[in-house]
């Protein structure tokens, strides 16, 4: 009789769990911001083909038709999510124009779904984050149906495409190979070293604090020999500044510049407490260069 009683217990549990090894991780980012409808009907297509679909905002903040962000933002925050999850972002100026829609996928093992326009340039070359394979979507199955529109990709292929993946479908269905290498990518300068110093350039400015993320590793800034307590000459755009290599914001005095290894391990600068940015008229893409120590 208890054996009996236990039953019902016993299979809600392996249910539970059963659900659980099949759930998958959706990381979902676009530019749309969540002033309009846009984000919950991309998330009800979702639900709709994956009612256990488990999705995870990135940002839908990204600077409007900022790729370059858009890129950061996937790279940086890609590492942290299961090694099965799927990633569906939509940063898309080139909607419904001759640029793909296409599923990327890493050694990793986490799928890409998003427009071919460079949203994975700072992805590695090498590593387990390395992208290994694409295809591009072209099968309706994959899509939301015969109502395409022309300006909502999001809600008619990325998202439906995003949770048939989620869901476990093959994604060899979903449309052609595509050659990795041919993938878009975007006119980043990497960091270069030569006798003037380190040449890299301003990659991108962080939320409303206005800190200042430069294209540069920790570990290829180290290679100029600068150490904590140093003050180091930076030059952006051909204007100078000397800066305090420090730990953390409060190691200077409040509106004190500083220069930092930040959370994702690239040099960032920063004025404690105010908005380096601003005040220095700081954009995306200008040229920064750094002498070796003397």
């Amino acid at each position: 009789m208890k054996l009996v009683r236990l039953l019902p217990t016993i299979f809600l549990i392996t249910t539970a769990l059963s659900a659980q090894q099949t759930q998958h991780v959706l990381g979902f980012m676009t530019d749309f911001d969540v002033k309009d409808d846009a984000i919950g009907i991309c998330k009800a297509v979702m639900v709709g083909i994956d009612p256990d679909i488990r999705i995870i905002d990135i940002s839908h903040q990204v600077t409007p038709y900022d790729i370059a962000e858009g890129a950061r933002f996937l790279a940086g925050s890609a590492p942290y999510f299961p090694a099965d999850a799927i990633f569906v972002v939509v940063i898309d100026p080139g909607v419904g124009s001759t640029r793909k829609a296409i599923i990327a996928h890493s050694r990793r093992g986490q799928y890409f779904v998003l427009p071919d326009n460079g949203l994975l340039t700072l992805f590695p070359s090498t590593g387990e984050n390395q992208i290994v394979e694409a295809r591009e979507i072209t099968n309706p199955g994959w899509m939301i149906g015969a109502k395409l529109s022309s300006t909502f990709h999001g809600r008619d292929i990325f998202s439906p495409t995003g949770a048939h993946l989620a869901r476990g479908d093959d994604w060899t269905q979903a449309g052609p190979v595509l050659d990795v290498a041919k993938l878009v990518r975007l006119n980043i300068q990497n960091p270069t070293l030569d006798a003037a110093g380190l040449h890299t350039e301003v990659l991108g400015l962080d939320g409303p604090f206005g800190n200042v993320i430069l294209n540069l590793p920790s570990e290829t800034f180290a290679k100029l020999g600068y150490h904590l307590g140093d003050s180091v000459p930076v030059t952006i755009d051909n204007h100078p500044y000397t800066i305090l290599f420090v730990k953390t914001f409060s190691d200077v005095p409040v509106g004190s510049p500083l220069l930092y290894i930040d959370s994702r391990g690239r040099v960032a600068l920063s004025l404690n407490q105010r908005n380096f940015a601003e005040k220095y008229n700081i954009t995306p893409g200008l040229a920064v260069t750094i002498p070796v120590k003397k």
